[in-house]
């Protein structure tokens, strides 16, 4: 009994965390780049990125290109939900569980747990890039609901 009402706790703190997320946070950031993805948003989507993933393309030139590739691969992004990152510097690591399908990768639609570096530009932490977590390091990164 104690070990499910601490998962509950869990769960509770981690969904009033996550909804509490202070803007300008690299929390907050992700998740508004995540949502303005799955909006189809990608003029949006591109202010919450650094110059690296920029790639040297102006706002509407890595829109187009994003639309496009996302048409493309027929990615659709149902639900994300971002955890607590770690802050260090000027960089910040925040893992993240995303549902989606897409074309190539992802053609099932499972559970994809990611890890994402965002690194702080100008003053604002932007995302700079995305990993795929290997199940062995997703214990690592996401608390086990069952402790």
């Amino acid at each position: 009994m104690r070990r499910a009402l601490s998962a509950v706790g869990l769960v509770v703190l981690l969904v009033i965390g996550l909804g509490a997320a202070k803007p300008g946070t690299p929390e907050a950031v992700l998740g508004d780049y995540l949502a303005a993805l799955k909006d189809g948003e990608y003029e949006a989507a591109y202010e919450f990125i650094s110059a690296a993933m920029r790639q040297g393309k102006d706002k509407t030139a890595w829109a187009e290109q994003t639309k496009s590739f996302m048409s493309f691969a027929d990615v659709k992004i149902f639900e994300f939900t971002v955890y607590p990152g770690k802050i260090d510097g000027d960089r910040a690591q925040v893992p993240n569980v995303l549902e989606s399908q897409d074309r190539f990768v992802n053609a099932l639609g499972l559970t994809e747990h990611e890890l994402y570096t965002l690194v702080r530009e100008g003053g604002a932490w932007k995302v700079d890039s995305q990993l795929l977590l290997e199940p062995a390091l997703v214990s690592k990164w996401f608390p086990d609901p069952d402790e």
